[in-house]
């Protein structure tokens, strides 16, 4: 098991689709929990749910950028309480962008507890302090309330409305890297 982040009460870390798969099919199965991210993202069974996590583990490693989707695990109970990531943007084709974005799902019984913001924070300081990147997106669909609570305690700026990416029509919410970490990895 790779940690790649903690927090006070979580920790981030790559999937382990053997051991995981069970855990993640009860987050993605849940209808309320991918309202948000379209049928498609829903499980048939924990084993398509465990090749989902293989072949994600295994995208995100032949990439080898530094992105991906990471297990959030409650520190006091152990159990996988959803996923953050930091990914490329895909355009409207599915195709990955120059921009990137900061993204969670989490079970319905850990929703209301500040996991996604937590879970947010400590990966946006990892894209901007070890990704060197300028600049983190989240996208979010108009109707989702919750993710747009996140983003604003965040402190991301709001964008707008774009279709930009994954072939529909999202809002757009954008923070740059603080000062102190711009220009590290540009000879800066």
């Amino acid at each position: 098991m790779t940690i790649l982040l903690e927090t006070e009460r979580l920790i981030i870390r790559s999937w382990i689709p053997e051991g995981d798969a069970e855990q993640a099919f009860v987050i993605y199965s849940d209808p309320e929990v991918t309202h948000f991210l379209g049928k498609a993202s829903r499980p048939a069974s924990i084993e398509s749910q465990r090749q989902r996590l293989i072949e994600g583990t295994q995208r995100y490693h032949q990439r080898n950028n530094g992105t991906g989707s990471w297990a959030i695990v409650e520190k006091e109970t152990t159990t996988i309480v959803g996923t953050i990531l930091l990914l490329e943007l895909p355009d409207k084709d599915g195709l990955p962008t120059q921009d990137y974005e900061v993204g969670w799902h989490l079970r319905r019984a850990s929703w209301g507890k500040g996991y996604a913001t937590e879970a947010g924070q400590v990966m946006l300081n990892y894209g901007f302090s070890v990704l060197n990147l300028p600049v983190i997106y989240a996208v979010v669909k108009p109707e989702n309330h919750a993710s747009i609570r996140v983003t604003e305690r965040l402190g991301m700026k709001p964008l707008g409305r774009t279709n930009k990416y994954y072939g529909i029509e999202l809002l757009l919410f954008q923070l740059d890297a603080p000062e102190e970490w711009r220009g590290r990895g540009q000879g800066g």
